[in-house]
C-alpha cells in the first residue's frame, strides 16, 4: 500500500499552492485531478492589489502580493521557470473626477504604494483621460503554470489524473483504495457541493466568460490594459478580454448574454476592428464575505477543506495556502476571519 501524508483533491490555484506548501516542508502527497479545466485554470491570471472599481484595497493585501512573488520564486527552484508575468495594470479614466479621486486615494496610507501618481497615455485605445497605473500589480501565466507544475508532479508520480470517488475513503483507517494517508485536503471549487464531507459549506458559484480576440492594430506587450474588463496579449497574436460575473445564468454553456456584453466593453474603449476567436467560460466559487473557507471536518480530525478563493484565486490560493499547512501540521489557530467555523451561529 502506498503511504503519503497528504491526498489533494483539486488541482486549481488552492491544490497547487498547497501542493508547494507541501513541497518546501518535504511532505509527501499525491493530487487527484479529473483533467478537465478548472475555473482557476481558465482565469485571467491578474495580480492586483486594488480595487478598479471604487480605488480601493482588502484585508492583506501587501502581504500576499509579497508571499505571491516569493512563493513563485520558489517554485522556480523546481519548474525552471518563474510563471510571473511583469505587466502592470493600467486603469483607463472615465473623467476627470476619477482622475481626482485617483490621487486623493494614493495618499491613503493603505494604498499609497499601490496607486501611482503619474498619469499615463496608452496609444492605440481610447484614454482621453489617461489612465492610472496599479504598482505591484502583475499577471501570472495562467497556462505555462499549470503546465510546469502538473509535469513536475507527474514525473514525480504525484499526479492521479482520475475523478476521485469519496465512497472509497475510510476516515477512520486513513485509507483511500490502497494508498493510505495522512490528511485529505479537499480544494474542489463548486465541486464541493458533491463533497458529503463538506457539502453545506458556504460557496456560491459566479459564473465567468472571457473572449480570445484578434486585434487588428496590436497593442503594447508589457501592460494590462482595464476599463471595464482586463485586455491583454496572449501571445500568437491574441488578446485575452474578460471576465465577467453571473450569480444567475449557471448552466454549463456559453451566454451569448455575456460574450455580447463582452464585445461591447471592448468596443468601447478599442476603436479598431477585432475578431473574437475564443470563448471560455468558468464558475468561481466566491463567499458572502469574499475570504476563503478553511477548516477541518468536525467528526474526523484528518480531513480538510480550502475553498472560497472567489475572483482573487492566485492571491487567496497561496497566502492561504501557508495559513492551512500551518493549521493542518502544527494545529495553529485559524484566523477567524477564513475560518469555516464564522458561519456556524
Amino acid at each position: 500500500m502506498e503511504k503519503v501524508d497528504y491526498i489533494i483533491v483539486g488541482d486549481g490555484y488552492a491544490g497547487v499552492f498547497f501542493a508547494h506548501q507541501l513541497i518546501k516542508n518535504n511532505k509527501s502527497f499525491v493530487m487527484f485531478s479529473e483533467g478537465r479545466k478548472s475555473a482557476s485554470q481558465v482565469s485571467a491570471g491578474i495580480i492586483n492589489p486594488v480595487v478598479l472599481k471604487k480605488f480601493t484595497t482588502f484585508w492583506k493585501a501587501q502581504e500576499q502580493i509579497s508571499f505571491l512573488k516569493d512563493s513563485l520564486k520558489e517554485m522556480e527552484n523546481y519548474t525552471g521557470k518563474n510563471y510571473l508575468i511583469d505587466a502592470p495594470i493600467h486603469r483607463i479614466f472615465h473623467d476627470e473626477n476619477e482622475q481626482k479621486l485617483w490621487l486623493k486615494k494614493s495618499e491613503n496610507s493603505e494604498l499609497v504604494n499601490f496607486l501611482d501618481k503619474n498619469f499615463d497615455h496608452i496609444e492605440v485605445v481610447k484614454n482621453d483621460f489617461n489612465t492610472g497605473k496599479v504598482n505591484q500589480s502583475a499577471r501570472l501565466d495562467v497556462s505555462g503554470f499549470f503546465t510546469g507544475l502538473f509535469d513536475f508532479f507527474e514525473n514525480g508520480s504525484k499526479l492521479i489524473k482520475e475523478k476521485f470517488d469519496y465512497a472509497k475513503i475510510n476516515a477512520e483507517d486513513s485509507t483511500y483504495n490502497n494508498i493510505q494517508f495522512g490528511k485529505i485536503i479537499f480544494c474542489e471549487g463548486m465541486g464541493v457541493k458533491e463533497n458529503p464531507f463538506f457539502s453545506d459549506i458556504l460557496v456560491n458559484a459566479n459564473k465567468g466568460h472571457h473572449i480570445k480576440v484578434k486585434l487588428s492594430e496590436p497593442l503594447p506587450q508589457n501592460i494590462t490594459i482595464k476599463k471595464k474588463h482586463f485586455l491583454f496579449p496572449v501571445g500568437k497574436d491574441l488578446y485575452f478580454y474578460g471576465g465577467t460575473y453571473d450569480r444567475e445564468q449557471l448552466h454549463s454553456h456559453v451566454d451569448d448574454s455575456a460574450v455580447e456584453q463582452l464585445v461591447d466593453g471592448l468596443s468601447a474603449f478599442y476603436p479598431y476592428d477585432f475578431e473574437v476567436k475564443e470563448v471560455s467560460f468558468g464558475f468561481r466559487p466566491t463567499v458572502k464575505d469574499r475570504r476563503p473557507i478553511i477548516g477541518k471536518h468536525p467528526e474526523h480530525s484528518n480531513i480538510f477543506v480550502f475553498n472560497g478563493l472567489g475572483a482573487r484565486g492566485i492571491l487567496n490560493g497561496c497566502y492561504f495556502s501557508k495559513v492551512l499547512y500551518d493549521f493542518a501540521e502544527n494545529d495553529s489557530p485559524l484566523p477567524s476571519e477564513v475560518n469555516m467555523e464564522r458561519f456556524i451561529n
